[in-house]
């Protein structure tokens, strides 16, 4: 061969040499890696024993494996815990009685005592219609007609009594009812299926009914020497835009003293509200950062 030959040869060769130990170097480190994830802990290996068998052929050290630990069994006594029962049932509810005699004859026998067993049954509620009868007399030397008078409703010349309207206002503000699921439910269980707008007149007629007593909630909060106050803003439908919601804001003012809370709803956030509402409050008011907050030196 000749020199030029003998160089390019030897080129060669120390490329292929390179190559070689920088693969073995990459080799080694993946090496050192998977030794790291055998010998972690146990949770964290995902290599089987077998697999670990055949990388200990490379010629490192094996793996000892650790020995068990041994196990012994603790005993302990604690008290049971006694078991409290059913609850009670309540004493206020009706009782109805069911006397179930033995089949047998029990001529001539005497009782000795009874068991008695306490289960609840449910009666579904019932929509009444109640018919008011007023006879009418005519009295004497034609002077007229005599009638009684016709007992005094919640709203004049309504179908509904003052019970009936209780059960609505408490099924749509305790219970979260709205009047379409009520009116299911009417039509469902007694055949009467009330027009939603004439829900929504008897609830507008008791409001106003209730004005007093919301007025005179909201004198005892004032009347009170400390109060809390914020705002939550509330979704409000629109009469002008069928479908349609606009932002409306319930301000709310709690008393933690005697624990009661006044709602004051207002169309916007600003001052309007809750200026009105504590212009002859003086007592301490408790409330976030806002600062639309009325401005006034409270005691």
């Amino acid at each position: 061969m000749t020199y030029q030959e003998l160089l390019v040869e030897n080129r060669n060769l120390h490329k292929k040499a390179k190559d070689s130990a920088t693969k073995i170097a990459s080799l080694e480190q993946q090496l050192q890696q998977l030794y790291k994830l055998i010998s972690g802990f146990k949770s964290e290996s995902f290599i089987t024993e077998a697999v670990m068998d055949q990388l200990s052929l490379f010629g490192e050290d094996p793996v000892e494996e650790v020995a068990e630990t041994p196990q012994q069994t603790i005993t302990y006594t604690r008290d049971k815990k006694k078991h409290l029962g059913r609850n009670a049932l309540p004493e206020n509810l009706p009782v109805r009685e069911v006397i179930i005699e033995p089949k047998e004859d029990t001529t001539g026998l005497t009782k000795i005592g009874e068991e008695i067993t306490e289960t609840l049954e449910y009666t579904p509620a019932s929509l009444v219609k109640r018919r008011t009868i007023r006879p009418k007399y005519a009295k004497k030397e034609d002077q007229g007609v005599l009638i009684a008078e016709l007992p005094s409703r919640p709203i004049d010349k309504a179908i509904v009594e003052a019970c009936l309207l209780a059960h609505i206002l408490v099924s749509k503000y305790v219970d979260h009812l709205p009047f379409y699921r009520q009116i299911q439910m009417f039509k469902r269980d007694f055949g009467w299926e009330p027009a939603q707008s004439t829900m929504s007149d008897w609830m507008a007629s008791c409001c106003h009914l209730l004005e007093p007593l919301y007025n005179t909630l909201k004198q005892k909060i004032l009347d009170s020497d400390y109060i809390q106050a914020d705002e939550s803003p509330i979704k409000v439908q629109d009469q002008d835009k069928i479908k349609s919601t606009h932002q409306g804001y319930q301000w709310v003012y709690h008393d933690p003293i005697q624990k009661l809370v006044l709602f004051n709803y207002r169309k916007g956030r600003g001052q309007n509200g809750p200026k009105e509402l504590l212009t002859n409050y003086s007592g301490y008011l408790q409330c976030d950062g806002y600062t639309v907050s009325y401005v006034k030196p409270f005691r």
